[in-house]
Protein backbone atom coordinates (compact mmCIF):
# COMPACT_ATOMS: atom_id res chain seq x y z
CA UNK A 1 0.00 0.00 0.00
CA UNK A 2 2.67 2.37 0.85
CA UNK A 3 4.76 1.57 -2.62
CA UNK A 4 1.25 1.99 -4.71
CA UNK A 5 0.88 5.51 -2.57
CA UNK A 6 4.46 6.38 -3.28
CA UNK A 7 4.36 5.67 -6.95
CA UNK A 8 0.78 7.42 -7.74
CA UNK A 9 2.68 10.51 -5.69
CA UNK A 10 5.70 10.28 -7.86
CA UNK A 11 3.89 9.93 -11.25
CA UNK A 12 1.91 12.99 -10.17
CA UNK A 13 4.58 14.92 -9.22
CA UNK A 14 6.02 14.19 -12.93
CA UNK A 15 3.18 14.77 -14.76
CA UNK A 16 3.22 18.46 -12.90
CA UNK A 17 6.43 19.59 -12.95
CA UNK A 18 8.17 21.50 -16.02
CA UNK A 19 9.58 19.17 -18.67
CA UNK A 20 12.03 19.82 -21.80
CA UNK A 21 11.94 17.86 -24.70
CA UNK A 22 13.81 18.38 -27.84
CA UNK A 23 13.15 17.04 -31.70
CA UNK A 24 15.64 16.18 -34.08
CA UNK A 25 14.86 16.39 -37.82
CA UNK A 26 16.57 15.60 -40.35
CA UNK A 27 15.23 16.83 -43.66
CA UNK A 28 16.77 16.93 -47.51
CA UNK A 29 17.82 20.46 -47.25
CA UNK A 30 18.29 21.36 -43.69
CA UNK A 31 18.93 19.31 -40.13
CA UNK A 32 17.33 20.97 -36.89
CA UNK A 33 17.43 20.78 -33.07
CA UNK A 34 14.62 22.10 -31.21
CA UNK A 35 14.38 21.51 -27.55
CA UNK A 36 10.88 23.18 -25.44
CA UNK A 37 9.84 23.65 -22.48
CA UNK A 38 6.59 22.62 -21.07
CA UNK A 39 4.90 23.60 -18.12
CA UNK A 40 1.32 23.04 -17.63
CA UNK A 41 0.92 24.86 -14.40
CA UNK A 42 2.50 28.60 -16.30
CA UNK A 43 0.06 31.24 -17.89
CA UNK A 44 -1.35 30.35 -20.89
CA UNK A 45 1.16 31.71 -23.25
CA UNK A 46 4.48 30.56 -21.49
CA UNK A 47 3.34 27.16 -20.97
CA UNK A 48 5.36 26.26 -23.70
CA UNK A 49 8.20 27.86 -25.05
CA UNK A 50 11.93 27.53 -27.61
CA UNK A 51 14.23 27.53 -25.28
CA UNK A 52 16.99 26.39 -28.28
CA UNK A 53 16.14 26.36 -32.02
CA UNK A 54 20.16 25.30 -34.42
CA UNK A 55 19.44 24.50 -38.03
CA UNK A 56 22.32 23.03 -39.97
CA UNK A 57 22.82 23.63 -43.96
CA UNK A 58 22.88 19.53 -44.38
CA UNK A 59 21.93 19.38 -47.75
CA UNK A 60 21.63 15.63 -47.90
CA UNK A 61 19.35 15.86 -51.20
CA UNK A 62 22.54 17.48 -53.11
CA UNK A 63 23.55 13.30 -52.84
CA UNK A 64 20.84 11.60 -52.70
CA UNK A 65 19.15 13.28 -55.48
CA UNK A 66 21.66 13.17 -57.48
CA UNK A 67 24.58 10.62 -56.33
CA UNK A 68 21.73 7.95 -55.29
CA UNK A 69 23.43 7.48 -51.86
CA UNK A 70 25.16 9.94 -48.92
CA UNK A 71 28.41 10.91 -49.15
CA UNK A 72 31.43 10.43 -47.00
CA UNK A 73 31.43 14.20 -46.09
CA UNK A 74 27.78 14.17 -45.54
CA UNK A 75 27.88 11.55 -43.21
CA UNK A 76 31.01 13.31 -41.40
CA UNK A 77 28.95 16.24 -41.10
CA UNK A 78 26.37 14.57 -39.68
CA UNK A 79 28.51 12.96 -37.85
CA UNK A 80 29.95 16.12 -35.94
CA UNK A 81 26.36 17.35 -36.22
CA UNK A 82 24.87 14.62 -33.93
CA UNK A 83 27.44 14.77 -31.44
CA UNK A 84 26.64 18.44 -31.29
CA UNK A 85 23.40 18.45 -30.86
CA UNK A 86 23.86 15.45 -27.96
CA UNK A 87 25.81 17.89 -25.81
CA UNK A 88 23.41 20.57 -26.19
CA UNK A 89 20.37 18.39 -25.16
CA UNK A 90 22.51 17.71 -21.98
CA UNK A 91 23.35 20.84 -21.11
CA UNK A 92 19.54 22.07 -21.60
CA UNK A 93 18.30 18.62 -19.47
CA UNK A 94 16.30 17.25 -21.64
CA UNK A 95 14.69 14.47 -20.33
CA UNK A 96 13.78 12.59 -23.92
CA UNK A 97 13.87 13.45 -27.52
CA UNK A 98 12.90 12.11 -30.79
CA UNK A 99 14.81 11.92 -33.74
CA UNK A 100 13.42 11.78 -37.33
CA UNK A 101 14.76 11.62 -41.06
CA UNK A 102 12.84 12.51 -44.01
CA UNK A 103 12.85 12.14 -48.01
CA UNK A 104 16.43 12.24 -48.49
CA UNK A 105 17.33 9.60 -45.78
CA UNK A 106 14.51 7.03 -47.08
CA UNK A 107 15.68 7.05 -50.86
CA UNK A 108 19.50 6.40 -50.26
CA UNK A 109 20.78 3.72 -51.12
CA UNK A 110 23.26 3.64 -48.27
CA UNK A 111 20.36 5.12 -46.12
CA UNK A 112 20.24 1.93 -43.31
CA UNK A 113 23.67 1.46 -42.96
CA UNK A 114 24.30 5.51 -42.37
CA UNK A 115 22.18 5.37 -39.67
CA UNK A 116 23.02 2.38 -37.93
CA UNK A 117 26.77 4.04 -37.47
CA UNK A 118 25.89 6.95 -36.71
CA UNK A 119 23.80 5.33 -33.85
CA UNK A 120 27.08 3.65 -33.19
CA UNK A 121 28.97 6.74 -32.92
CA UNK A 122 26.50 9.10 -30.90
CA UNK A 123 23.72 6.85 -29.48
CA UNK A 124 21.43 8.43 -30.76
CA UNK A 125 18.41 6.54 -33.02
CA UNK A 126 17.51 7.66 -36.00
CA UNK A 127 13.62 6.44 -37.38
CA UNK A 128 13.14 7.03 -41.04
CA UNK A 129 9.22 8.79 -41.57
CA UNK A 130 7.39 8.07 -44.57
CA UNK A 131 5.63 11.08 -46.37
CA UNK A 132 2.43 9.58 -45.10
CA UNK A 133 3.33 9.65 -41.34
CA UNK A 134 5.25 13.21 -42.04
CA UNK A 135 2.11 14.85 -43.42
CA UNK A 136 0.24 13.40 -40.44
CA UNK A 137 2.83 14.93 -37.77
CA UNK A 138 2.35 18.19 -39.43
CA UNK A 139 -1.83 17.74 -39.35
CA UNK A 140 -1.92 17.07 -35.78
CA UNK A 141 -0.01 20.58 -34.70
CA UNK A 142 -3.12 22.04 -36.70
CA UNK A 143 -5.48 20.60 -35.93
CA UNK A 144 -5.45 20.91 -32.35
CA UNK A 145 -5.71 24.99 -32.87
CA UNK A 146 -9.01 26.31 -32.27
CA UNK A 147 -8.33 28.52 -35.14
CA UNK A 148 -8.42 25.70 -37.46
CA UNK A 149 -11.75 24.04 -36.50
CA UNK A 150 -14.12 25.62 -38.71
CA UNK A 151 -13.63 25.98 -42.56
CA UNK A 152 -11.51 24.38 -45.37
CA UNK A 153 -7.58 24.24 -44.95
CA UNK A 154 -5.04 22.87 -47.24
CA UNK A 155 -1.72 22.74 -44.94
CA UNK A 156 1.13 22.32 -47.08
CA UNK A 157 4.89 21.40 -46.00
CA UNK A 158 7.70 22.15 -49.23
CA UNK A 159 10.33 20.47 -47.87
CA UNK A 160 13.60 19.60 -49.84
CA UNK A 161 12.28 16.24 -51.02
CA UNK A 162 8.85 16.25 -50.98
CA UNK A 163 5.86 17.88 -50.21
CA UNK A 164 3.41 17.09 -47.72
CA UNK A 165 -0.53 18.28 -47.99
CA UNK A 166 -3.21 17.47 -45.68
CA UNK A 167 -6.90 18.74 -46.44
CA UNK A 168 -8.83 19.46 -43.62
CA UNK A 169 -12.85 20.32 -43.70
CA UNK A 170 -14.03 21.94 -39.93
CA UNK A 171 -11.18 20.29 -37.69
CA UNK A 172 -11.78 16.67 -40.08
CA UNK A 173 -8.54 15.12 -41.71
CA UNK A 174 -10.08 14.55 -45.39
CA UNK A 175 -6.61 13.30 -47.06
CA UNK A 176 -2.80 13.54 -46.38
CA UNK A 177 -0.41 12.82 -49.25
CA UNK A 178 3.22 13.36 -49.69
CA UNK A 179 4.50 14.02 -53.30
CA UNK A 180 7.79 13.10 -54.11
CA UNK A 181 7.98 17.10 -55.40
CA UNK A 182 10.82 19.29 -52.97
CA UNK A 183 12.89 21.65 -54.05
CA UNK A 184 16.25 19.82 -54.46
CA UNK A 185 14.70 17.02 -56.07
CA UNK A 186 13.08 19.90 -58.67
CA UNK A 187 16.37 21.50 -59.09
CA UNK A 188 18.47 18.11 -59.62
CA UNK A 189 15.48 17.42 -62.26
CA UNK A 190 13.97 14.63 -60.86
CA UNK A 191 9.97 15.48 -60.27
CA UNK A 192 7.67 13.61 -62.91
CA UNK A 193 5.29 14.97 -64.95
CA UNK A 194 3.04 12.61 -63.44
CA UNK A 195 4.00 13.57 -60.01
CA UNK A 196 2.63 17.54 -60.72
CA UNK A 197 -0.73 16.29 -62.41
CA UNK A 198 -1.41 13.83 -59.26
CA UNK A 199 -1.11 16.68 -57.20
CA UNK A 200 -2.83 19.75 -59.07
CA UNK A 201 -5.62 16.84 -59.91
CA UNK A 202 -6.18 16.11 -55.75
CA UNK A 203 -6.33 19.87 -55.28
CA UNK A 204 -8.54 20.98 -57.73
CA UNK A 205 -11.22 18.22 -57.07
CA UNK A 206 -10.73 19.33 -53.46
CA UNK A 207 -11.58 23.17 -54.19
CA UNK A 208 -14.75 22.13 -56.59
CA UNK A 209 -16.43 20.16 -53.55
CA UNK A 210 -14.98 22.22 -50.67
CA UNK A 211 -14.52 25.94 -52.02
CA UNK A 212 -13.10 29.25 -49.86
CA UNK A 213 -10.03 26.87 -48.77
CA UNK A 214 -7.40 28.80 -46.53
CA UNK A 215 -3.22 27.35 -47.19
CA UNK A 216 -1.56 27.18 -43.99
CA UNK A 217 1.86 27.23 -45.04
CA UNK A 218 4.88 25.87 -43.07
CA UNK A 219 8.60 25.47 -43.49
CA UNK A 220 11.95 27.54 -44.08
CA UNK A 221 11.28 29.07 -47.75
CA UNK A 222 7.48 29.97 -47.10
CA UNK A 223 8.29 31.66 -44.20
CA UNK A 224 11.52 33.41 -45.31
CA UNK A 225 9.41 34.57 -47.89
CA UNK A 226 6.99 35.96 -46.27
CA UNK A 227 9.39 38.11 -43.89
CA UNK A 228 10.21 39.33 -47.52
CA UNK A 229 7.24 40.54 -48.29
CA UNK A 230 5.40 41.55 -45.01
CA UNK A 231 9.05 43.21 -43.45
CA UNK A 232 8.67 43.04 -39.44
CA UNK A 233 4.15 43.08 -39.32
CA UNK A 234 3.05 40.35 -37.66
CA UNK A 235 -0.18 39.18 -39.02
CA UNK A 236 0.68 35.58 -40.33
CA UNK A 237 -1.12 36.37 -43.51
CA UNK A 238 0.89 36.48 -46.85
CA UNK A 239 -1.08 37.82 -50.71
CA UNK A 240 0.02 35.18 -53.35
CA UNK A 241 0.00 38.00 -55.18
CA UNK A 242 2.78 39.75 -53.31
CA UNK A 243 4.75 36.41 -52.86
CA UNK A 244 4.55 36.11 -56.87
CA UNK A 245 5.79 39.55 -56.82
CA UNK A 246 9.04 38.51 -54.76
CA UNK A 247 9.45 35.57 -56.78
CA UNK A 248 9.64 36.98 -60.03
CA UNK A 249 12.01 39.33 -58.96
CA UNK A 250 14.40 36.80 -57.48
CA UNK A 251 14.36 34.54 -60.70
CA UNK A 252 15.83 37.60 -62.66
CA UNK A 253 18.65 37.81 -60.11
CA UNK A 254 21.72 34.88 -60.14
CA UNK A 255 21.96 32.98 -56.70
CA UNK A 256 24.86 35.68 -55.69
CA UNK A 257 22.74 39.06 -55.66
CA UNK A 258 19.76 37.28 -54.48
CA UNK A 259 21.93 36.14 -51.25
CA UNK A 260 23.42 40.29 -51.27
CA UNK A 261 20.16 41.98 -51.76
CA UNK A 262 17.76 39.94 -49.86
CA UNK A 263 20.24 38.77 -47.08
CA UNK A 264 19.38 35.10 -48.19
CA UNK A 265 21.88 31.92 -46.88
CA UNK A 266 23.94 30.09 -49.30
CA UNK A 267 21.48 27.38 -48.67
CA UNK A 268 18.17 29.38 -49.27
CA UNK A 269 19.23 31.16 -52.18
CA UNK A 270 18.82 28.60 -54.71
CA UNK A 271 15.66 26.42 -53.22
CA UNK A 272 13.55 29.94 -52.53
CA UNK A 273 12.46 29.72 -56.32
CA UNK A 274 11.52 25.79 -56.66
CA UNK A 275 9.53 26.15 -53.68
CA UNK A 276 8.33 29.51 -54.77
CA UNK A 277 6.57 27.87 -57.60
CA UNK A 278 5.66 24.81 -56.04
CA UNK A 279 3.17 27.37 -53.40
CA UNK A 280 1.73 29.27 -56.25
CA UNK A 281 1.08 26.54 -58.06
CA UNK A 282 -0.99 24.96 -55.09
CA UNK A 283 -2.71 28.65 -55.16
CA UNK A 284 -4.08 28.16 -58.09
CA UNK A 285 -5.02 25.10 -58.47
CA UNK A 286 -7.00 25.71 -54.70
CA UNK A 287 -8.10 29.82 -56.39
CA UNK A 288 -6.45 31.08 -53.06
CA UNK A 289 -5.19 34.75 -52.88
CA UNK A 290 -3.62 34.39 -49.49
CA UNK A 291 -1.42 31.69 -47.38
CA UNK A 292 -1.33 31.92 -43.54
CA UNK A 293 2.31 31.16 -42.00
CA UNK A 294 1.76 30.73 -38.74
CA UNK A 295 5.50 29.34 -38.37
CA UNK A 296 5.60 26.19 -36.99
CA UNK A 297 7.75 23.23 -38.59
CA UNK A 298 8.31 19.24 -38.80
CA UNK A 299 10.10 19.95 -35.49
CA UNK A 300 7.58 21.49 -33.44
CA UNK A 301 5.08 18.60 -34.70
CA UNK A 302 7.59 16.37 -33.63
CA UNK A 303 8.77 17.85 -30.04
CA UNK A 304 4.73 18.57 -29.35
CA UNK A 305 3.45 14.76 -30.30
CA UNK A 306 5.75 13.04 -28.22
CA UNK A 307 5.40 15.59 -25.24
CA UNK A 308 1.61 15.14 -25.69
CA UNK A 309 1.98 11.04 -25.63
CA UNK A 310 3.82 11.37 -22.34
CA UNK A 311 1.03 13.35 -20.44
CA UNK A 312 -1.30 10.89 -21.66
CA UNK A 313 0.82 8.15 -20.63
CA UNK A 314 1.27 10.16 -16.61
CA UNK A 315 -2.38 10.83 -16.41
CA UNK A 316 -3.16 6.90 -17.68
CA UNK A 317 -0.97 6.02 -15.27
CA UNK A 318 -2.60 8.13 -12.27
CA UNK A 319 -5.72 7.11 -13.43
CA UNK A 320 -5.29 3.33 -12.78
CA UNK A 321 -3.38 3.46 -9.50
CA UNK A 322 -6.14 1.66 -7.15
CA UNK A 323 -7.94 4.12 -4.50
CA UNK A 324 -6.20 4.24 -1.34
CA UNK A 325 -8.16 4.53 2.11
CA UNK A 326 -7.68 6.60 4.77
CA UNK A 327 -9.52 5.93 8.24
CA UNK A 328 -13.15 5.65 6.97
CA UNK A 329 -12.41 8.23 3.58
CA UNK A 330 -11.40 7.35 0.11
CA UNK A 331 -9.04 9.33 -1.20
CA UNK A 332 -7.24 9.72 -4.63
CA UNK A 333 -4.36 11.60 -5.43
Amino acid sequence: MMKQRKEKKDSLARNNRPHNFAAIDIGSNGARLLIKHFDDDAPKFERIKRIMFIRVPLRLGKDVFTLGKISRERYDMMLHMLKGFKHFMLLNKVEEFRACATAAMRDADNGQKVMRKLEEETGIKLEIIHGEEEAKLLFNNIVENPDYACGNYAYVDVGGGSTEISLLHNGELLKSRSFDMGTLRLLSGQVTPETRNEMTAMLTDYAREYPHTTIIGSGGNINKLYKLTRGKEDSKIMKVSDMKAVYEELSRLSIEERKEKFGLKDDRADVIIPASEVFLMIAEALKCDTITVPNISLADSIVDGLYRDRRSQWQGQSREMPSEKVGSETTRR
